[in-house]
C-alpha cells in the first residue's frame, strides 16, 4: 500500500515468493529428524565444565597430584615410593635401579613416565624394553611434571612407573580355594608387622616353601605396597594376599574352619623343631618387629611357639622368623610323606 507521498510505506512491502520448490521437504532427513537432546555441559568442548572435566582426567592420568610417602615406604638416594593423595591408593616409585628392579619382578605397574630429553643408560633402556613387552604405556613428561609426581625431595633419576593398589583376597576366600584344590593349607598371618621389606620377604618365603596365601589386618599393618612388591622377588604375582577387618576374629573363624594357629614368639612355651602338628591346615602368626605378638592374638593362637636360638641377647625379625618356620614345616611334611 502506497501513502500520499507514493512512496512506500516501511515494513509494508510484501516480498513475493519464488514459487514451490520441488522435494525441499526431503533434502535433510537428519534435520527432520532433529538433533536429539542436550549434551550435557561437560560434554561440550567449549563449555566450561567440559574443561574443568578433561583438566581433573589429565590429573588423574598423572597420578592425581602432588604425591606423599607411603607410611613404612623406605626411601632411598636411589628412588621412592610415594602414594597419590585425592583419594588416589596408587603409588608413585621412583629412582633407576627401584624402577627396572620393580619391573623385573612383574610389578603390576600401570604407567612408565620417562623425563623429556633423558640421557639413557643400560637402566632406561632395559625400563623401556620390558614396559614395551608387557603392553605398559609409556609416557614422556617434561622434568617438572617428573618432580612433581615423584614428590618433594624424591631423586627419580628421570624415570618413575605407576602401581595400582593391590587387589586384596578375602580370607575365607582364600582357604576354601585351597581346600577345594585338595591341598594342606599353609598360611601365614601378619599381626602388627609395618616393614614392607618384611611382608616381601614373608610372601617370597612363603612361595618357596610351600604355602599358599598371607593374611594382613586392615589396620596397624603394611600392606602390598611397591616396596613389598619388589623385595618379593615377583612372589607376589604367584602368592595372593588377603586382608583381614579384625585379625582375631578371621583367626578364630580359621579355626573353626579346622586351622591349627601357631602363634610365633620368643617366650613361646612350645619349641619349633619337630612340631608334632606340621600335617595339620596351618597358619603361622607373626608379630610386630617391636612388640610382638598383641594380647588378643596371642589367646587366639592354639600354640606359641619359640625358635630356639645361640644366643639370648639376639633376636630374629619378622621376616626370618617367618621364613625359619615355614620351611621346618615344610620339612617335617615332606618327611611324612
Amino acid at each position: 500500500m502506497k501513502g500520499s507521498s507514493g512512496k512506500s510505506r516501511p515494513g509494508a512491502v510484501r516480498k513475493k515468493g519464488k514459487g514451490k520448490q520441488v522435494g525441499t521437504g526431503g533434502h535433510s532427513r537428519k534435520a527432520l529428524e532433529g538433533k536429539g537432546p542436550t549434551p550435557k555441559a561437560e560434554d561440550r568442548p567449549y563449555h566450561q565444565a567440559y574443561k574443568k572435566k578433561a583438566a581433573a582426567e589429565r590429573a588423574a592420568a598423572r597420578s592425581g597430584g602432588r604425591t606423599s610417602q607411603r607410611p613404612g615406604a623406605p626411601r632411598g638416594a636411589s628412588g621412592a615410593a610415594k602414594r597419590a593423595k585425592s583419594g588416589d591408593e596408587s603409588e608413585i616409585l621412583s629412582g633407576r635401579n627401584s624402577v627396572v628392579e620393580a619391573l623385573r619382578t612383574r610389578i603390576p605397574a600401570t604407567t612408565l613416565y620417562v623425563a623429556a630429553r633423558i640421557e639413557m643408560d643400560d637402566r632406561v633402556k632395559e625400563s623401556l624394553k620390558i614396559a614395551t613387552s608387557r603392553g605398559i604405556p609409556v609416557l614422556e613428561v617434561m622434568r617438572p611434571e617428573l618432580d612433581r609426581l615423584a614428590g618433594e625431595g624424591a631423586v627419580h633419576q628421570g624415570v618413575a612407573i605407576k602401581v595400582p593398589p593391590y587387589d586384596y583376597a578375602h580370607p575365607v576366600d582364600l582357604l576354601d580355594e585351597i581346600v577345594d584344590a585338595g591341598d594342606t593349607p599353609l598360611l601365614v598371618a601378619l599381626d602388627g608387622v609395618t616393614d614392607p621389606r618384611n611382608l616381601g620377604a614373608i610372601i617370597r618365603s612363603t612361595a618357596a616353601f610351600g604355602g599358599q596365601g598371607v593374611i594382613v589386618p586392615q589396620r596397624r599393618s603394611v600392606g602390598v605396597t611397591a616396596a613389598a612388591w619388589k623385595t618379593s622377588a615377583g612372589a607376589a604375582a604367584r602368592i595372593p594376599v588377603a586382608m583381614a577387618s579384625n585379625l582375631t576374629q578371621t583367626l578364630k573363624v580359621l579355626k573353626e574352619r579346622g586351622v591349627f594357629v601357631l602363634g610365633l614368639d620368643g617366650d613361646g612355651d612350645v619349641s619349633l623343631p619337630g612340631l608334632d602338628f606340621a600335617d595339620r591346615p596351618v597358619v603361622i602368626v607373626v608379630g610386630s618387629e617391636g612388640k610382638g605378638l598383641s594380647r588378643l592374638v596371642t589367646e587366639t593362637c592354639d600354640a606359641v611357639v619359640s625358635i630356639p636360638i645361640s644366643s639370648a641377647t639376639e633376636s630374629l625379625n619378622a621376616g626370618i622368623a617367618a621364613s625359619v618356620t615355614l620351611y621346618e614345616i615344610a620339612r617335617l611334611r615332606a618327611a611324612a610323606e
